[in-house]
């Protein structure tokens, strides 16, 4: 009989979201997102993001480490060969320099889980940074979101 694990005085619990406790909304065309987690000290924020087939997300520099887990659907980095499908697992290191792209004959949209330190720096073509995408600011914007449609503020793990 499985009995139930109770807290431990003193000791963090863990935190819980499930697949629908968070709304999905829009980021940019063919794009969406859930915010599971911000540490704006840390610099993290942790997303799920569904890409439609086609869509290719501007070229972006991190300034600090990636994970990324494909749930379902096809991608891949423009500058690089490798297709990402369910299961695959992607390490992005500080630096690094690429374009998402949904591949467009796939029959469903790329879900990827992302946990990203630091910010996404947005490239013009020339390589110049158009714009900064950190935690705060994903924060903000999908606590926006969910204002504009009005939902009750999100339970986003940190927030």
């Amino acid at each position: 009989m499985n009995q139930p694990v109770l807290a431990v005085p003193g000791v963090p619990a863990a935190l819980h979201r499930g697949a629908d406790d968070l709304p999905w909304l829009p980021l940019n065309d063919g794009v969406s997102f859930q915010l599971l987690q911000v540490n704006l000290e840390a610099g993290l924020w942790v997303l799920r993001s569904r890409f439609e087939p086609g869509v290719t997300v501007q070229r972006h520099r991190h300034t600090g480490e990636v994970h990324a887990f494909t749930l379902s659907g096809a991608w891949k980095y423009l500058e690089y060969p490798e297709i990402n499908r369910a299961g695959s697992y992607l390490y992005e290191p500080a630096g690094s320099i690429h374009t998402l792209h949904a591949l467009a004959d796939d029959n469903e949209p790329a879900d990827i889980w992302f946990a990203i330190r630091g910010a996404n720096l947005n490239l013009t073509p020339e390589g110049k940074v158009e714009s900064v995408t950190d935690a705060g600011k994903i924060l903000k914007i999908y606590q926006r979101e969910c204002a504009a449609r009005g939902l009750p503020m999100p339970s986003v793990i940190g927030a």
